[in-house]
């Protein structure tokens, strides 16, 4: 090669570019493209996978949220000298205790508001819109809300035959829905049946899984999937243990308050707002649409008294009970979260609204770490900048 002649790297271009670090990270996204294009024309092959992960995804996550709400009462019963299968099989007779109860003394109670809720709920609907039509109708914006009846009335005279074809979609697509439904519920009871099972051999055997993975990789590797498993852990369980913890406070507290201001189905809606609250922000918002619905018909004063429990409860949670439970566990800030929420709900749906963010919390540990590996390996000038800082400490000190 001639001396003298630049190298293709070495080109004023290649050089305005950024040089070799550019045209390897562009060859990088290359390879990436092409990855992703021929999974898509083979995907077909992964079906079977799919499926499998779809029908055994659910049980794994309820048994793992179940697993990291025992696993403190677990590890207390060893601290006691109860050897772990025994401590297993007593946490398990208490939970059968607990829900034999629930069934028996609660359940019957929260049945009738269930059903009596449903059986009004439409009423509720058709007063609240009788009372918002009356208000329009009289209100300053009565001839624009006149005009857009008036128009609406008569695109709908003017369509039968769409309306026809409408009513029949309408038909066809709830009934494909009650077939989903009750796919998604079969899907349901199997895997609370299987839940149980898995919990066992997580209390058992779950703390040891991290070294039975770390010993496919080679031993260089190990500490540091070590820590990436440790910061997983950590994220997960202060989430779950927490978000459970809080979400339960909520409820309690909603009954209370909703129980005092005279609020119809107070425990059903307790129930509902700490279900919701484990999704944050979208979760309240959800809660008290219908509590919300319901002090509309009933009365002026009953949505006056909804509004202040609602805040008060909104006060405590977010000024002591999350705090002192929650605490800055996760590291991330409210309007990621926002974002998050909205990004998984569009693509996974509900699951993805309940899950979105400890996965996020735990894409954030893997990407943090490896990232920290990336800088530690690349950077040049990091042990430069150490030694400046021992240096200047050791002048300090």
């Amino acid at each position: 090669m001639d001396p003298e002649k630049p190298s293709f790297f070495s080109t004023r271009y290649i050089r305005f570019l950024g040089g070799r670090n550019t045209v390897f990270s562009l060859f990088l996204l290359l390879m990436i493209g092409l990855v992703i294009m021929i999974y898509d024309e083979i995907s077909f092959i992964f079906v079977p996978l799919t499926v499998f992960l779809g029908n055994v995804i659910l049980p794994i996550i309820l048994a793992v949220i179940v697993y990291y709400l025992l696993r403190p009462i677990l590890r207390l019963l060893e601290k006691v000298k109860i050897k772990r299968v025994w401590g297993i099989l007593i946490i398990f007779l208490v939970l059968i205790g607990l829900i034999t109860l629930l069934v028996f003394l609660v359940f019957p109670f929260l049945k009738g508001q269930i059903f009596k809720l449903v059986e009004e709920l439409p009423t509720y609907f058709i007063q609240l819109f009788n009372s918002l039509d009356q208000f329009l109708r009289t209100s300053i914006v009565k001839d624009y809300y006149l005009q857009i009846e008036n128009d609406v009335t008569s695109v709908l005279n003017g369509l039968p035959a769409e309306i026809g074809d409408f009513v029949q979609n309408t038909v066809t697509g709830i009934a494909t829905g009650i077939s989903s439904i009750v796919g998604v519920l079969t899907s349901f009871v199997l895997a609370i049946v299987t839940v149980p099972f898995i919990v066992f051999y997580l209390l058992k055997d779950g703390e040891k899984l991290p070294n039975y993975v770390m010993k496919l990789f080679p031993p260089r590797m190990r500490d540091d999937l070590q820590e990436v498993f440790s910061g997983i852990d950590r994220q997960i369980s202060s989430y779950i243990q927490g978000q459970i913890l809080v979400s339960m406070c909520i409820g309690f507290m909603i009954f209370i308050g909703f129980t005092i201001i005279g609020m119809p189905y107070a425990l059903l809606l307790g129930v509902i707002a700490m279900v919701t609250s484990v999704v944050p922000y979208l979760g309240p918002v959800i809660a008290i649409t219908p509590a919300a619905i319901i002090a509309l018909v009933k009365s002026p004063l009953l949505l006056v008294g909804l509004a202040i429990v609602w805040t008060i409860v909104q006060f405590i949670e977010g000024k002591f009970i999350s705090p002192q439970i929650m605490g800055k566990s996760l590291h991330v800030h409210p309007i990621t979260i926002i974002f998050v929420l909205i990004t998984a709900g569009s693509l996974f749906g509900v699951p993805g609204v309940i899950l979105g963010i400890p996965g996020y919390a735990i894409l954030k540990v893997v990407v943090s770490h490896f990232y920290t590996l990336f800088k530690r390996r690349y950077n040049k000038f990091e042990p430069v900048i150490e030694n400046h800082y021992e240096y200047t400490n050791h002048k300090v000190d």
